[in-house]
């Protein structure tokens, strides 16, 4: 018999995953927006149906959240608190228009959570966080800056001798592409945390092994529920990534997205649960350090790196509060 509580965590993951795809809308479509590239509709449109396949086509990363993070059987009440601290700092966040991570909102909560009904910090797999949560949350950025830079020196080396309108004329048309691989790349990591949790919840209510992997309805149901928040769009974060941090020309936007979608692709290919926030606002550093280091508004970009930083410990602490609400009710 399927119990009120996993009910209102199933609403919970559902609701937080239609946040995630709100709340990073602008990951996707921000630098194909602001060079004009895309009309908002059209942008937001090619994203959410993007977003929908690319949740569909692995389980890497859902993998880890489900089975990755703690090493103990958590009651229903304990999930729908780590779903709650990471809903909040994900609204926090929007409102103050600063593009931060869904994907360490939810590890944090979810640390914070287990932790304080155990009492015991042994409860969370430290090497699992370390490996596939820590180590990537500092390199993926890093790696995205590195090859946006490069890509970009590489381009503008290329590019050298051509007009400015055949470059535009051309790159208008390439960062369609580009922002269509950024899209289905946002799906196939971010859709998968919110599968792992559901899946954490159902093997929780004993409904299924946790051997038996990802079940196809919560793959359909995270896709969808991604798929339309990201039809919404987060208009107040895509201009601080796409418009406050640098001024794009097509060329560059396609430099930007094409760099961060590699680096998420290899990512998900690990299961590593990446920020796709972090590695397109780290590759648009990198392609605006490449024309000149003033070109980047740093201050700008010193906010968006200071939230990276704050947002598993802030969201550990939410997750901590959550629950012992949740205990006292």
């Amino acid at each position: 018999m399927v119990s009120v509580i996993l009910v209102v965590v199933i609403l919970l993951a559902i609701v937080f995953d239609f946040i995630n795809g709100f709340h990073d809308t602008a990951n996707s479509i921000a630098t194909s927006v602001s060079t004009r590239v895309l009309t908002p509709r059209t942008a937001t449109l090619m994203s959410a149906s993007l977003n929908f396949v690319g949740a569909l086509i692995s389980v890497n990363v859902a993998n880890t959240i489900a089975s990755g993070i703690v090493n103990v059987h958590l009651e229903q009440y304990v999930i729908a608190s780590a779903l709650c601290g990471a809903i909040v700092w994900n609204l926090i966040t929007w409102y103050i228009a600063l593009p931060s991570s869904s994907s360490h909102a939810l590890i944090g909560s979810l640390i914070g959570s287990a932790v304080v009904v155990t009492g015991d910090l042994r409860v969370v797999n430290w090497m699992n966080i370390l490996d596939k949560v820590i180590i990537p949350l500092f390199t993926s950025p890093f790696i995205g800056f590195v090859i946006g830079f490069f890509a970009m020196k590489l381009l503008y080396f290329l590019l050298r001798n051509s007009s400015e309108r055949f470059v535009n004329k051309w790159f208008s048309k390439l960062q369609i592409g580009s922002a269509a691989l950024m899209a289905f790349s946002h799906g196939s990591n971010d859709a998968q945390k919110t599968m792992g949790i559901i899946t954490l919840a159902l093997v929780s209510g004993g409904f299924i092994k946790a051997s038996d992997g990802i079940p196809l309805p919560v793959k359909l149901v995270c896709a969808l529920s991604m798929a339309l928040g990201t039809s919404l769009g987060g208009w107040r974060i895509i201009k601080t990534v796409g418009m406050n941090m640098i001024k794009l020309q097509p060329v560059e936007g396609f430099a930007a997205e094409t760099s961060a979608a590699a680096v998420i692709q290899v990512m998900t290919s690990l299961g590593a649960p990446v920020s796709t926030t972090h590695v397109i606002s780290s590759s648009i550093m990198g392609v605006g350090s490449s024309k000149r280091f003033s070109a980047v508004r740093w201050a700008t970009a010193k906010d968006i790196v200071a939230t990276w930083f704050i947002t598993i410990p802030a969201t550990i602490l939410l997750g901590a509060a959550f629950t012992f609400l949740f205990r006292l009710l």
